[in-house]
């Protein structure tokens, strides 16, 4: 069983059964997932949870249990979207990770870029694209986003976000294909030029929960999906799409993974 796929199997139980089927985690009993940098399996257990900079707490609720959807960032159209999405996975090669040999941040770009040429960053442009923002800061042309909240993606929270030394994390930018993930999945052949529009590509960033975004580390999709259940769809889709755009592969487990939810989230 794959890293991720015990807890689709809770998640998949039929609603209105009488009884649970054998494994299945009971919606009233919370579980708690840890997750690492390094992918290790999860672990679920009834205990009180730990808070800790390295775990998550996710309330297991079945596949069709009807839960709000976010607003902060560009989404997936649920309405036949499995369909499009399913193609576009069928597409992605299976094959093994590659070695993380030769990786370095700096080969995806040193810093943000300025993708589309407005004389804003990267980064700015997610915020003032992902967050409901207050203020800029003055001569900018509305390029520093300095205060604004988001409703995040990843725990459905509300976060306030305040720029400045020791605020700024509480909202991260993630890559939705972590960059050392694309590394191992054939990024490491594109060429300097693609890895930094990689990296820079909106469809590939999103504003979310700092502690969140750190706890995911370079996972993919078999190892870590985001504590919102709702989000499952959107999130997966955008994987895919951006996996296919830049022609990288997927792990056996993660590809798995994707059709999995793409079909029991998305339809």
């Amino acid at each position: 069983m794959t890293l991720v796929s015990a807890l689709l199997a809770g998640c998949g139980a039929q609603a209105g059964s009488a009884e649970p089927s054998p494994g299945a985690i009971s919606p009233n009993i919370p579980a708690e997932i840890v997750i690492r940098t390094e992918a290790p399996p999860i672990l679920i257990s009834t205990e009180e949870p730990t808070a800790t900079p390295e775990s998550l707490t996710v309330e297991p609720k079945e596949f069709g249990t009807p839960e709000p959807t976010m607003s902060t960032a560009p989404k997936a159209k649920k309405t036949g979207q499995a369909t499009g999405t399913l193609s576009l996975l069928a597409e992605i090669p299976v094959k093994g990770r590659a070695p993380k040999t030769g990786y370095d941040r700096d080969l995806f770009g040193s810093g943000w870029g300025d993708p589309d040429r407005n004389g804003c960053d990267a980064r700015n442009d997610i915020l003032d694209r992902d967050l409901d923002v207050h203020t800029y800061k003055p001569g900018t042309h509305e390029c520093v986003v300095l205060t604004g909240t988001l409703l995040d993606p990843f725990t459905g929270q509300t976060i306030e976000f305040q720029r400045g030394q020791g605020t700024s994390n509480a909202v991260q930018i993630d890559h939705v294909v972590a960059l050392s993930d694309a590394w191992q999945k054939g990024a490491q052949k594109l060429s300097a030029e693609r890895r930094v529009s990689f990296s820079n590509d909106p469809l590939n960033l999103l504003a979310v929960d700092g502690p969140t975004n750190a706890s995911k580390g370079d996972s993919d999709a078999a190892s870590w999906l985001p504590p919102n259940r709702g989000y499952w769809c959107e999130y997966t889709t955008r994987q895919v799409e951006v996996k296919h755009k830049y022609g990288l592969w997927m792990t056996e487990a993660e590809h798995d993974i994707s059709g999995r939810i793409l079909k029991e989230r998305c339809a």
